[in-house]
This record gives C-alpha cells, structure tokens and sequence, in this order.
C-alpha cells in the first residue's frame, strides 16, 4: 500500500510538472475568455461577443498609426537603397568598360576624354504617382471636390447669366476666341515638325558618314554644327516666332505654336548630343561600322512624352484606349476648369483696374485676390498636361516609364521642387545644360552651372509669356532669377520637417497671385491704353503704371 501511494504521488507529480502548453495558456487567460469558451458548446453570450469586438476594433486602432509609421519607414528604406544600387550598378558599368588591367590614371584619362552623358538618365516601365495615389479612396475623393468645385463654377455662371439675360447662357466666345486661327497653327506645326524629321537627322547622317573618311575632321564637324545650329535658331526659332506674331494669333493659339516650338528644339538637341558620342567613340575604336540611328527610332523619339533620346524604351504590350480616351476627356475637362476660372473669378476684377489709380493698396489687394485663381490655374496646368496629356501619349505609344513628376507636394526646398515638378523638362536641363556646362569647365563651378541653368530656362520661360502675351514685362523672370534663386539656396535640401513644406507652399500661393495679378492689369491696360504708333520701347514699357493717366 504504501508503494502504492508512493507510486500516485510520482505520478500526479510527474502530470503536474508537465503540464501541457495549451492547458497553461488556458489558465493564463482571463475570466471573461474562459467563460466564453466554457459557453461556446452551448449558447453563445452576444453581449461578451460585441464587447470583445469592440475591444479588438480599439486595439487595431491603436496599432494602425505604429504599423503605417513602420511600412513607411521600411518603404523609404527600400527606395533609398534601390537607388543607391542603382547608381553603384551605374558607376560599375561605366567602370566596367575599360580592362581591369588598366591604371587609374588611364582609367580617369579614358573617361575625362568623353562627353557626358555617357550613362544617363535611365529609362523603366513605371506608373504616374497620380495613377497610383487614385487608386486610394481618399486621395480619390480630392480629386472629387475639384470635380465639384467645377459644378459649383458652372452653376454659378449659369445662375448670374440667367439673372442678368432672363435665359440660360452656354457660351463658349472666350474658348473659340483664344483658340482661333487652328488652321494656321495647324499647318504651323505640321511645317515644323516636318523639318524636325528631315533636317536634323540627315545633317546627322551626313556628318556621321563623312566624318570617318574627313582628312579635315574639325572643319568637317564645324560645317555640319554650324548648319544645325543655323536650323535651330532659324528655321525653328525665328520662324515660328514670325507667323505667330505676323498672324496675329490669338493667346492659346500662340502658346501651342511657340511650345512646339520649344520641344522640338529640345528634341532635336537631344538627338545630337547623344549620337555624336557614340559616331566618335566607333571611329576612336576604328570600328567597321557607323552607329546611325534608323529614322523610326528618331520619329518615336518625337512623339514620345520625353526630351531625352535613347534608341529603345520600355513598352508595355497594349495600348488602353479607354485609358487614352478618359485622359483627353480629363484635358477638355480641365480646359472648361480654366474657362470658368477666368470667367467667375479673373475677369470681373481685372476688367477694371486699368481705370483706378496704381497705388500700393491696390496692388495688395489685387494680389491676395489672384492667389486662388492662381493656385487652381497651377493644379490645372500640372493636372492636364504633365499628368493627362502626357499619360494619354504614352499610352497611344506604349512608353512605359510614366515618371513625368514627382511627389512636388510633399517639397520641403525649392530645390527638391524644381527636381520633381517637371521631370521631363529637368532631365533636359540636367544632362545637358547643367552637366555640360560642368565637362567644359570643370566640378569647381557647381553654383555657376547652376546659376546658369536658372538663368536659361527663365529666359525660356520669359520669352514664351511675352511672344504669347504680345508685350515684354518680366515678372516671371524677376521671380525665377531673384526669389527662385534665394529660395534655392535658403530652402536647400537640408531643410527638412512640416514648416519648410508650409513656407514653400505659402510663397508658392504667393508668387501665383504676383504672376496673375500684374500680368493681367498689363493685359487690360494694353487692351484699353493702346499706343498709336508704338516704337520698340513702348513693347518694353508697362502700361498698367501709366493707363488711368491716359485715360
């Protein structure tokens, strides 16, 4: 008996000290769980059901703000380092093209020798942001309230026009007016872009093919180059230029023959500057043949949404003609958007301010007011044409690579919003204004490559407003080169945090109204203050200063 007890004792020891996992589990748990598990094989408690519901709602509620902060870290991490893989694999290629047996100094000597870039902007199949950031349901709903925001103007227009007119008025006479002339801008652009395909390449050819068998290959190459640049300056330069002001054209007839105008001489330039390396580098090689691109390539090239020529981009297998449709629909929407902002919001304040004295609290007023026109002029402008026009055009071409911005919202600098604006327009600048100018004069002069980049493209820009506007005033130059400038190099990629975001953005919300306040009393004040027989000063001369002395 008493080996017996001894025996049980053992037993009921042994059970107690291995207990199993599940049964400690189950006594760790608290009351209310093992009450719901002791009632679930006979009726179910609702009340415990709905109360632990709530509770685990409340837990993910807590945890959601931690676990996005964390995806979005590991996100930014990953990008970070997708990119710094990308340029390692950069700097490998190009260091993989020379022999390993080579020494530096023939290394360093070997690349100084050739032209940037040799290795530039590199081309994948990706989404636009904006595709993306729709697909979320509350980016998707802003995008809603524009929508609405249109609704609102159209019944605004509607309503003021019924009470003025006693009927409904739906006249478009500011859309057909600013567009008028389309036949001559049409066989404008057709004569262009003709000589874009023809005259560019077949000088190319033609220097490429004689270059090799040239006992004079400078004179050869300064003969052909300065045949290009003849071409450039005057066939796409001062020819369009002519007819839009010879014609008379209206403003948006205008814009779309002188920005032509613009891409096609980018387009042309890049075609050069990329394919003179590779026809120098075959005969530095003495290879057999001549790298010439075929003439389809260069005509892609021309309709492609980019300024940078490669002979191949990624393409995506089909075109998504519901995709190209909704994205012109999206253009001709925004383009009703810009007529009524005028109409509801531009045109009653400016119409007359040509009559009242130019004092300071004027244009103070003036200013604040024109900010919010200002402000959905910008968000139209970089909704229709780097988001839909472009979109729709690489989708028409399968082009695969969408990034023609970036996140520019999210800016904390001016120098990560130049960068991210315009993609397309700052790959140009870069690669072959910014990092051309460093290869003919060397790394130390970053800030005159620099200064020199703003100083072009706000003479681009300067020179596209006076052509369209018909008069010179340079406010967007003044901007560009004195508070861009200073903003550059205040709001530099150092400043970070929520502040610099909302001091961009607030002197962007201001520069928007200068830009619309006084180009639009320079406007009426041309329109009801001409000048009878103007000189060449009386183009240069602001007639806004001096119209109500006038009048």
């Amino acid at each position: 008996m008493a080996g017996e007890d001894c025996v049980r004792k053992r037993q009921s020891g042994s059970s107690a000290a291995y207990k199993s996992p599940e049964n400690e589990e189950a006594q760790r748990r608290p009351d209310g769980e093992r009450a719901f598990q002791n009632s679930s094989n006979g009726r179910v408690d609702v009340d415990h059901v709905i109360t632990r519901k709530m509770q685990l709602i409340a837990e993910a509620e807590q945890l959601k703000p931690v676990f996005m902060k964390e995806v979005d870290s590991h996100f930014t991490d990953f990008v970070n380092s997708l990119v710094a893989k990308s340029a390692l694999l950069d700097s490998s290629s190009s260091a993989s093209l020379f022999p390993a047996s080579c020494s530096e100094k023939e290394l360093h000597k070997a690349q100084a020798s050739r032209a940037p870039p040799e290795h530039g902007k590199i081309f994948i199949a990706r989404k636009s942001l904006l595709d993306e950031l729709f697909e979320v349901s509350h980016i998707r709903t802003i995008y809603h309230m524009f929508i609405a925001l249109l609704i609102v103007f159209i019944l605004s227009t509607l309503l003021v026009d019924f009470i003025d007119e006693g009927r409904l008025v739906l006249g478009f006479d500011l859309l057909v007016y600013v567009f008028g002339k389309f036949p001559v801008v049409f066989c404008t652009w057709l004569c262009m872009f003709g000589a874009t395909v023809i005259v560019p390449y077949s000088l190319f050819v033609w220097w490429a093919q004689g270059y090799c068998d040239s006992s004079h290959r400078v004179i050869h190459s300064l003969f052909y180059g300065t045949l290009f640049a003849l071409f450039q300056m005057v066939g796409l330069g001062i020819g369009p230029t002519y007819v839009a002001v010879s014609y008379a054209l209206p403003t948006a007839s205008r814009f779309i023959v002188i920005l032509e105008q613009v891409r096609l001489v980018m387009k042309a330039h890049s075609f050069v500057r990329e394919n003179v390396p590779r026809v120098l580098s075959s005969v530095k090689e003495k290879s057999s043949s001549v790298p010439i691109p075929q003439i389809s390539k260069y005509l892609y090239f021309l309709f492609a949404p980019t300024l940078i020529y490669r002979d191949n981009y990624p393409r995506n297998p089909t075109v998504r003609w519901g995709y190209v449709a909704t994205k012109f629909a999206q253009v001709l929407g925004s383009l009703f958007y810009a007529y009524y902002i005028f109409v509801r919001l531009c045109i009653p304040q400016f119409r007359n301010s040509s009559q009242e004295t130019f004092n300071l609290r004027g244009l103070v007023l003036c200013i604040f007011n024109s900010i919010l026109p200002g402000v959905l002029i910008l968000f139209l402008v970089f909704f229709a044409f780097l988001h839909c026009w472009l979109n729709a055009f690489a989708e028409m071409m399968r082009f695969a690579d969408r990034m023609f911005y970036k996140d520019w919202w999210n800016s904390t600098s001016y120098a990560n919003y130049y960068r991210t604006w315009n993609v397309v327009v700052h790959d140009w600048l870069y690669y072959y204004a910014y990092r051309d100018f460093l290869w003919f004069f060397g790394k130390k002069f970053r800030a005159a490559a620099m200064l020199s980049v703003f100083m072009v493209s706000a003479a681009v820009h300067e020179y596209v407003l006076s052509i369209c506007f018909g008069f010179f005033y340079p406010v967007l130059f003044c901007l560009f080169m004195c508070f861009g400038m200073v903003f550059n190099f205040i709001l530099n990629d150092r400043r970070k945090g929520p502040i610099w975001n909302v001091i961009m953005w607030t002197s962007l919300f201001l520069g928007q109204g200068v830009i619309i306040c006084l180009y639009s009393q320079e406007w009426y004040a041309r329109q009801y203050c001409p000048v009878e027989n103007p000189t060449f000063l009386d183009y240069l001369k602001p007639h806004s200063w001096s119209c109500h002395m006038r009048m």
